[in-house]
């Protein structure tokens, strides 16, 4: 008898050790459309303390930088349109952290989260982007809306258009068999077009490896989905599309459900509809004031109950994962090591005007481009990439 209560309490001591550094989550229920339950996304997410201060730490620094941006679009250094992500960030960081190295991503002109992570989680270039510096991740003549780096494809300016390209990247992996997948993600504003539909159907008829994403924060540009959808459930609306919806601000529910997406794309199941149903907090772009079609009381009400950074604090904590001081603790480090990078960026210069006519193809058929000015012809020419 006192042999096996040491051992119980040997196993019991080992247990509580382990859950300081380990530990699992339930999930919420996913609803499906062609698809059986029962073989669906699994209903827990079992994750380590370095893994959830991982996803935090990555969550705070998008949300900082949204926040940087705001003011610089404020100050009139971004010009042009800015689309912030703020309470958006459990979807491109639950994202990013399934992704392996022959997958690829191509999203909206909400790209800022994307584009961080995807960029090494760099914030420089980032930043000179925005600003049209010389340094930023186009070299500055993309700015908000056409950021690219490494396996992500943008930051796209038309509405719906990374619709097709995503499509035309997944044919691009069927036709090397390298076993990846592009996500292919785009808004409810975008779920109803034309392109939409056309997409879908030769990815359905090729089976190609691809998954949209649509990021449903409810509102498009200003109409609400109920106002502007026949059927507001993207998940469900392509008949020969299986699709899952998923609660985009619970970042335990997305993994799993990208984790399960992920393998049965890359199996040659062909396409998967994910519908993340989340919120921005600021209005469509920077000169939307984001009130007038809904209430403050509404954004305010959201951020209170289904904030996902508060939502990952609470789970973390109350799993004792990590202490409420620890996680301040990071916003607080990130606070401070991001406003040296954003002062230094201000000072960095626009691209000379040689660039105007610069890296427009891989090869140039002739010297000069014409169109640029009446007077004065640019040569074509190609610049290696600029360095931060």
């Amino acid at each position: 008898m006192l042999a096996k209560s040491i051992a119980n309490l040997f196993r019991t001591d080992v247990n509580l050790y382990w859950r300081r550094f380990q530990t699992t989550f339930n999930v919420t229920n996913y609803e499906y459309h062609l698809l059986d339950a029962a073989k669906g996304v699994k209903l827990d997410c079992t994750i380590s303390r370095e893994e959830g201060l991982a996803w935090y730490t990555d969550m705070a620094n998008i949300r900082r930088a949204e926040h940087s941006i705001s003011h610089l679009y404020q100050a009139k250094m971004v010009r042009g349109f800015c689309h912030l992500c703020t309470g958006q960030e459990a979807i491109a960081v639950g994202i990013y952290n399934c992704l392996r190295p022959q997958d690829d991503v191509i999203t909206s002109y909400r790209a800022h989260g994307y584009a961080y992570l995807m960029g090494g989680k760099n914030l420089e270039p980032l930043i000179a982007e925005l600003i049209g510096a010389k340094t930023g991740f186009s070299k500055g003549k993309g700015g908000s809306v056409h950021i690219y780096t490494d396996r992500f494809y943008g930051g796209n300016g038309i509405v719906g258009a990374q619709i097709a390209l995503g499509t035309g990247l997944a044919f691009a992996h069927q036709y090397k068999n390298d076993n990846g997948v592009t996500f292919t993600i785009y808004g409810d504003g975008a779920a109803n077009q034309g392109q939409a539909y056309e997409s879908y159907n030769m990815a359905k008829l090729w089976n190609l490896p691809v998954i949209y994403v649509v990021e449903n924060n409810m509102y498009s540009m200003g109409t609400s989905v109920e106002r502007s959808s026949a059927n507001p459930n993207y998940f469900n609306t392509c008949v020969y599309i299986p699709g899952i919806l998923i609660d985009g601000m619970d970042i335990f529910a997305v993994k799993n459900a990208v984790e399960f997406a992920i393998k049965f794309a890359s199996e040659g199941n062909g396409p998967i509809i994910l519908e993340m149903r989340t919120y921005r907090y600021f209005g469509h772009s920077m000169s939307d004031p984001g009130s007038t079609y809904r209430t403050r009381d509404e954004v305010a009400h959201t951020r209170k109950t289904r904030d996902p950074m508060l939502k990952l604090r609470q789970m973390l904590v109350g799993a004792n994962l990590t202490t409420n001081e620890e996680l301040n603790d990071i916003k607080k480090r990130i606070a401070e090591e991001q406003k040296p990078i954003v002062d230094k960026v201000k000072t960095h210069g626009p691209l000379g005007l040689e660039h105007v006519s610069a890296d427009v193809l891989k090869k140039s058929l002739q010297d000069n481009i014409r169109g640029v000015t009446i007077l004065k012809p640019f040569k074509h020419q190609n610049f290696p990439p600029t360095k931060c």
